[in-house]
């Protein structure tokens, strides 16, 4: 929305009326065309980050994550498809750490609140043990679910891989991101919501490296623990 300021002289009652409607732009729940501007761009979770990576069943998990159902629009080049291809082009090397995929927004433009899913690659097989607040479920190589995040990390032998022998060990993850803040809800519900969400983008991953098998993920979200 462009903003025309007239060189005109203006009587004070006027001027402030014009302040307070700038001041209202830049906040939420004001009314008026820019909150009907941003309803027209909001989408569905099924929509989001390239429309094959949000699952319906992950599209609800979003909503008991987020709150809402309905979204901001995720940038054009935030695609599974661009990632994977950024991945492919970073192996055999461990990336050492994370690639965004996209970022989510909930519609009304909270800025304080996204979801922030992640790609990375390492040399091997998950070791280690994981932090107290993970439930260790039984997906690919290993995931873990948490109130707050969750990753999925599988092995992935495909064709788009060349002259390779090895497997890519790919990793997944979704989290809360922003101001970091204790979890507010039911925790089971909310590691159930990060797992379904990580385990989406996991498998829809899978199938556009054409993975071997889609990397050993199941086809929906096993959510018991392992």
């Amino acid at each position: 929305m462009r903003i025309v300021i007239s060189r005109r002289p203006v009587r004070v009652g006027l001027l402030a009326t014009a302040v307070a409607g700038l001041l209202c732009l830049g906040a939420t729940g004001c009314g008026g065309d820019g909150d009907e501007e941003a309803a027209d761009k909001a989408v569905a979770g099924t929509q989001l980050c390239g429309g094959d990576a949000v699952s319906a069943q992950a599209s609800k998990a979003l909503k008991v994550i987020t709150g809402s159902s309905r979204f901001g629009t995720t940038a054009e080049k935030s695609t599974v498809a661009r990632a994977a291809t950024d991945l492919v082009e970073a192996f055999p090397a461990a990336t050492g750490g994370r690639d965004d995929v996209c970022r989510i927004y909930t519609a009304d433009g909270t800025s304080d609140f996204a979801v922030r899913v992640t790609w990375g690659l390492y040399g091997g097989p998950p070791t280690g043990t994981p932090a107290p607040d993970f439930t260790v479920l039984k997906m690919g190589e290993r995931t873990l679910a948490a109130a707050n995040r969750a990753s999925v990390r599988f092995a992935c032998r495909s064709d788009r891989f060349p002259n390779s022998t090895n497997a890519a060990h790919v990793a997944i993850g979704v989290e809360r991101w922003g101001t970091p803040q204790e979890p507010e809800g039911d925790v089971e519900a909310l590691k159930d919501a990060y797992a379904t969400v990580a385990h989406s983008f996991s498998l829809a991953m899978a199938k556009e490296l054409r993975c071997e098998k889609n990397g050993g993920l199941p086809a929906k979200p096993v959510l018991d623990p392992a």
